[in-house]
């Protein structure tokens, strides 16, 4: 039976399009870098600007020498990076190309919600995933990595059975921040039960000599040691006394009180730790 209500339309010039002819909330001209950093800039504030200073010592002036801020709260940074999740590769190096750190949180942001989302394909992780590696060069601070190593590499990495030496190399790089890469990106390994990879590229950071590779490697074992508690155990047992103080007590951090004395005083004896 024909719908008369079509016919109707039909005469008026009017059509119902099909579902999957509908307009897309944006176009790829939308999802420019430009257009990013656009908007971003309209969220810039004095009072935010002064609060950066507070932890990053930084030129104001945009330069190829280091970072410089605007002024903008990571909260809007992270929420204008949802509107932009299918921008594409290139447009984001185009964000991770900017002297200006909120910019480059936005590319890596994006880059982390792209690559987790149920319907991004395999080949633009793969595309991700280079992005990244490719790039490490402007991934180059702990809130940088963070935000995307796990999401773009370790996930990557895992979901697609892909070789993992991929993070040793990095877990033996000069740079602070490929290192940072190398034992935050197991945290999707961590996730999904697999704690192999994190206290092997944990003990290979053990001589780190960079404060924020130690914080990261704590912050894994003790992620990784709720999973398997006798696996950290046996780690502590093992490596307590060359363990960096730093790394040692985020490694420890959710072990019972009995369990940090006995683990920062090390004075560790053969035998059975304390439960």
């Amino acid at each position: 039976m024909s719908n008369p209500q079509s016919k109707k339309n039909v005469k008026r010039g009017k059509t119902n399009p099909h579902p999957s002819q509908k307009k897309k909330s944006g176009s790829p001209a939308d999802l420019s870098a430009e257009r990013f950093v656009k908007q971003l800039k309209t969220y810039r504030s004095a009072e935010e600007l002064k609060k950066y200073h507070r932890y990053f010592q930084f030129d104001e002036k945009p330069s190829d020498k280091g970072d410089t801020f605007i002024g903008v709260r990571m909260g809007k940074v992270f929420d204008l990076a949802k509107e932009f999740i299918d921008m594409n590769p290139h447009e984001i190096e185009k964000l991770l190309e900017s002297p200006v750190h909120e910019i480059r949180a936005g590319g890596c942001s994006i880059m982390g919600k792209q690559a987790t989302h149920k319907t991004t394909s395999e080949r633009r992780r793969r595309e991700l995933y280079d992005l990244y590696l490719r790039r490490h060069d402007r991934i180059n601070n702990w809130d940088l990595v963070d935000l995307a190593s796990y999401k773009v590499i370790g996930s990557y990495l895992f979901n697609f059975k892909k070789p993992r030496k991929i993070l040793y190399k990095l877990a033996r790089s000069k740079d602070t921040w490929e290192r940072r890469t190398s034992i935050v990106s197991t945290f999707s390994f961590i996730a999904k039960g697999e704690v192999d990879d994190t206290f092997r590229i944990a003990e290979i950071l053990l001589k780190d000599d960079q404060d924020l590779v130690h914080k990261a490697t704590g912050w894994a074992l003790r992620e990784a040691g709720k999973k398997d508690p006798q696996r950290l155990s046996n780690f502590l047992d093992k490596h307590v006394s060359k363990m960096p103080r730093t790394l040692l007590r985020y490694a420890i951090e959710r072990l019972s009180p009995k369990q940090k004395t006995h683990y920062m005083s090390k004075e560790f004896k053969k035998g059975n730790p304390p439960k």
